[in-house]
């Protein structure tokens, strides 16, 4: 270890990771007034980074690499065994091809008329109903938005079921005890579930649009002109579905924000002022908390000697609330996005880099449009009261939600 370089003290710092949450590597970086230190977490000596170069350093692929760095109670919950997530090289690159193909522009697009259509579908019943939870709505919402897109047949019966699975998937991220194996065994679950369908469009039992996720998926041949085995074709389609349906949870902080920053309701009558506002909240409300890569060599950089193989993490929510980077970081404010230059490192709510050449989320885009369609929903097709409710959300709980889910009632169809 440098002496240049703070350390933080303690034979193991993981317990303060998970005690701290989002706000470990924020916390410590104030207290050393350092970029980087190193901690010991999960078993070994670690080094923690924030802020843009350190992203910019984070996504150089000739450094880094994420073979080995996703723990396995990650891999066996949100990512999946043998995802792309934990590939690198050509292989990742090739992967990732697929992943690209399938979440263009166009894509995105038509996911968010799609979504939309499916939320102005659930306006008469939400009429006849006491009050809704924003956030179990979205989660079904987005399901069946998903599956549709997706080409995956889905059951009216098994709506409630599916989306608690998947929920539990991104719950278990920075879980342990009951958290953590609810989402292994949901894993369990969806992988079984979607490796069925990967048989059954291979098998010619399932008819299925060419062009679909499911369908190109099921055929997609690796590096050694193979289809992926059963088990991986089905983590990878789960890939393609459980990140749409985790936008439940910025669909439930736009709610949230709409709510605490009213003047901006009536601004969300274009494109582009939904997209500032949408982008704001990406920024603002916490998701993802952070990213782990391993060095792969050794190298120096400000002070700090990286040793092959040795796990560096990379601060997200602490980036986007970074001062050096953002005016005001800690206050809501969407026309900020007006004059932000477009940086891959200095705003990365779901990683950072390029999507087309490194470990940036392929679906971001999506992502963007489907938070943009929502917002249109939420400020221009309805009217709703916002019942006394707990809308406080924890900074510990690694991935959080407004504790009530976000409750409204005395919802109509808004009369134009």
């Amino acid at each position: 270890m440098n002496k240049e370089v703070p350390h933080d003290k303690g034979l193991d710092n993981s317990l303060s990771l998970y005690q701290e949450g989002y706000q470990f590597i924020q916390n410590r970086r104030e207290r050393y007034d350092s970029e980087l230190f190193t901690a010991h977490l999960l078993g070994q000596n670690t080094i923690c980074m924030s802020g843009e170069e350190a992203a910019k350093l984070f996504y150089n692929t000739e450094l880094f690499q994420r073979e080995g760095a996703v723990p396995k109670r990650v891999q066996k919950s949100l990512f999946g065994i043998g995802g792309v997530q934990a590939l690198d090289g050509k292989e990742h690159d090739h992967r990732k091809k697929l992943f690209l193909s399938m979440m263009t522009p166009k894509e995105a697009k038509k996911l968010g008329e799609l979504v939309l259509g499916k939320w102005e579908a659930c306006i008469t019943e939400w009429e006849q109903a006491e009050h809704i939870v924003l956030f179990e709505e979205a989660r079904k919402v987005l399901l069946r938005t998903a599956c549709e897109w997706a080409g995956v047949p889905l059951n009216e019966k098994d709506i409630a079921e599916k989306a608690d699975d998947f929920t539990s998937l991104v719950d278990a991220f920075g879980a342990i005890g009951p958290r953590h194996w609810k989402g292994r065994r949901a894993r369990t679950k969806l992988d079984e579930w979607a490796g069925s369908l990967i048989e059954g469009v291979r098998e010619g039992k399932l008819e299925v649009k060419e062009g679909t996720p499911l369908y190109t998926i099921a055929f997609h041949y690796d590096l050694e002109g193979k289809l992926l085995d059963t088990h991986t074709a089905a983590v990878e389609l789960n890939n393609v579905l459980r990140p749409i349906i985790a936008i439940a949870v910025f669909i439930t902080f736009e709610g949230l924000a709409l709510y605490e920053h009213p003047q901006y309701r009536t601004h969300l009558t274009t494109d582009l002022e939904r997209e500032i506002f949408a982008q704001e909240v990406r920024r603002y409300y916490p998701f993802g908390p952070f990213l782990g890569a391993k060095a792969r060599k050794d190298f120096r950089w400000r002070e700090c000697d990286f040793k092959e193989g040795q796990l560096v993490i990379l601060d997200l929510y602490g980036t986007n609330h970074d001062a050096d980077i953002w005016e005001t970081p800690d206050q809501f404010q969407p026309e900020r996005f007006r004059k932000w230059n477009g940086s891959l490192y200095n705003f990365i709510p779901q990683g950072g880099g390029d999507a087309a050449t490194g470990h940036r989320c392929p679906g971001e885009g999506i992502t963007i449009e489907i938070m943009k369609a929502t917002l249109d929903f939420l400020a221009n097709k309805i009217d709703y009261e916002v019942p006394e409710q707990d809308m406080s959300f924890s900074l510990v709980k690694m991935p959080t939600l407004p504790a009530s889910g976000f409750i409204m009632d005395h919802i109509h169809r808004k009369v134009l």
